[in-house]
């Protein structure tokens, strides 16, 4: 054989090495078992996983499986920033086209343009062949679903509120959804709606905050604005007929507030719900400014459990949580001022035998009050956060040394700027 003919032998033989070795591969490829298929694909991306769909037909069928539809985030973003990217036209389609009935945990991220929400609501008035189970409406930096007429986010959102009577988890904060729309919502999902966010939907009154906690008696985490909180709200989740919720997040805010005043809740339905329910996780989050009154909160004993202070808080008001919360466990103070807080959280360390989580912002605070703070607390804090510009030396102690000592009293390292969780 010449060399010409035993150069091409080689060549042939490599070349069917090769397809023998490629088809081996494609073989094992599909040979992975379903299910650990499934799992593979529900970690990639949609883009990355439509592009594994065209390994081979047996990866193409498992991509058209219903159990990896029932996921699905619908996202708009016209400004094209680094945080999100707007979910593909064609992609889109596919799912309201093949598998829109697979649909089931749904959510719809929009940026703060009207043209995104208009394009949310297209969304919202073709989910009606789907059972959904949660939906979650999202904007960001601005809440642009309140850029669209309200007749037709309304008309939109109707539709799932009609056609999905499974829904167990809604959240729709910063929307234009109304008293007729949460009524209905009430009525076709009363025996399923466990979790309900709406801390943020001025269209929603008191009245119709009642008729949902009348109707859906499953109800377990609710999340209101304080203008939509009453004494009769309070009672009524009160009432022997409701399942005791287990979390109520209260958002306190002045942005839609006229008056320089919040009206009061009763020390009677305070302690009404305490005792209907005392294993509730009670949340307040204020985003006051300093220029409307604290007067309405914390005059008598509340069962709250979280504290967040996103704006400024007087060394009174945080005086009369020392005195009025019993139950608090976690504490977050934005900022409060250039004034000494240490009476102030001493007596919440000492009255609130609960607390294990303290973050401080904008304040001040001196070592020797750290000290002895965690000397009361001790192992219970499970999380501290300090920024380093809080803490004030004094003649006791010096950054260096009240660190030394704080961590003795927490049984654990700690320093200034972190945040640890213990267990």
């Amino acid at each position: 054989m010449d060399d010409k003919n035993k150069d091409d032998s080689q060549y042939a033989k490599l070349e069917l090495e090769q397809k023998t070795l490629e088809v081996a591969q494609e073989s094992r490829w599909c040979t992975i078992p379903q299910h650990i298929l499934i799992k593979v694909f529900m970690y990639l991306s949609l883009v990355d996983r439509t592009k594994a769909s065209m390994v081979c037909q047996y990866w193409n069928r498992t991509y058209h499986l219903p159990d990896l539809w029932q996921v699905f985030e619908f996202e708009f973003n016209q400004e094209s920033t680094s945080y999100f990217k707007s979910t593909p036209k064609n992609l889109i389609s596919n799912v309201l086209g093949q598998h829109i009935q697979d649909l089931q945990y749904v959510s719809i991220k929009v940026d703060s343009s009207k043209e995104s929400a208009e394009s949310a609501c297209k969304i919202l008035s073709r989910l009606m062949k789907c059972s959904l189970k949660t939906l979650n409406l999202m904007s960001l930096a601005k809440p642009s679903f309140n850029l669209v007429k309200k007749e037709d986010f309304v008309s939109a959102v109707n539709v799932v509120f009609v056609n999905s009577n499974h829904l167990s988890s809604l959240a729709i904060s910063d929307t234009p959804v109304d008293d007729p729309s949460i009524a209905c919502l009430a009525k076709e999902n009363q025996n399923s709606l466990t979790f309900l966010d709406m801390d943020s939907c001025t269209k929603i009154s008191p009245q119709g905050i009642l008729f949902v906690a009348d109707r859906c008696q499953q109800l377990r985490e609710l999340s209101i604005n304080y203008s939509q909180l009453s004494d009769k709200l309070l009672l009524s989740l009160c009432s022997e007929e409701h399942v005791k919720l287990e979390n109520l997040r209260i958002k306190i805010s002045n942005e839609s507030q006229e008056k320089s005043k919040f009206h009061k809740i009763s020390k009677k339905s305070w302690d009404a719900l305490s005792k209907h329910s005392p294993n509730l996780i009670l949340v307040m989050s204020f985003y006051i400014n300093k220029d409307v009154c604290f007067d309405s909160f914390f005059n008598f004993e509340c069962p709250v459990t979280h504290l967040y202070f996103g704006h400024s808080v007087s060394r009174e008001v945080l005086s009369r949580i020392g005195d009025h919360c019993p139950n608090l466990c976690e504490l977050v103070v934005c900022a409060n001022g250039m004034h000494l807080l240490d009476k102030e959280l001493i007596k919440i360390g000492k009255h609130c035998i609960n607390m294990s989580s303290l973050g401080l912002g904008e304040c001040e605070i001196s070592c020797s009050a750290m000290v002895e703070f965690t000397r009361i607390c001790g192992s219970r804090l499970k999380s501290l956060f300090v920024r380093e510009g809080v803490l004030q030396e004094d003649d006791a102690y010096g950054l260096e040394s009240m660190c030394n000592e704080v961590s003795w009293n927490l049984g654990r390292p700690w320093s200034c700027e972190e945040a640890p969780c213990w267990d």
